[in-house]
């Protein structure tokens, strides 16, 4: 059975794993973290003494994943998306949250001054948004709320539908 590509984008802290890892057990698709891959993987080319963060070598993380990629059934979680290929995604959910939800979860994550300043500010100005409009075509990038647990339960049913009628329209 033909089964969709997800990516689920959006700036660090507005909800991407949570939402991810319920859609899998919900939905039996597989769930990658990208970060998480990397460090298991050490697919890093440097370090970032300014966000004190390792630099992700985005070649290596497409070729780790071409493979699955390329069999369907995945959902990938990144606050980045213009390095994957667009072949990738049958649909791409780039969540968002309000500012003051995004700062707490953000300082509950000890993140310094400035990586908390630029976080807030690149979803202030709906950056990740932008970066997904420009990396795949417009039909298929769709913004969620992501502030509570209702929005959660909302997104998770909103994307099952979705799950369901792709299936439904691919099979033979």
């Amino acid at each position: 059975m033909l089964l969709p590509n997800i990516l689920l984008t959006g700036t660090p802290g507005v909800g991407k794993t949570t939402l991810g890892k319920e859609l899998a057990s919900r939905s039996g698709l597989k769930y990658v973290n990208v970060g998480d891959l990397a460090r298991e993987g050490q697919l890093y080319d440097g370090y970032d003494e300014e966000y004190d963060c390792p630099i992700l070598d985005e070649d290596r993380v497409v070729d780790e994943l071409e493979n699955q990629m390329s069999e369907g059934g995945v959902i990938v979680d990144y606050h980045g998306c213009d390095f994957f290929p667009e072949r990738w995604f049958h649909i791409v959910f780039v969540l968002k949250t309000d500012n003051s939800v995004l700062y707490k979860r953000l300082e509950t994550r000890g993140y310094n001054e400035k990586k908390l300043k630029d976080n807030i500010q690149c979803e202030i100005f709906q950056i990740l948004y932008e970066e997904a409009l420009a990396s795949y075509k417009e039909e298929i990038v769709h913004q969620l709320p992501s502030n509570n647990p209702e929005d959660l339960e909302d997104n998770i049913d909103q994307i099952l539908k979705w799950i369901e009628q792709w299936v439904k329209d691919h099979s033979s």
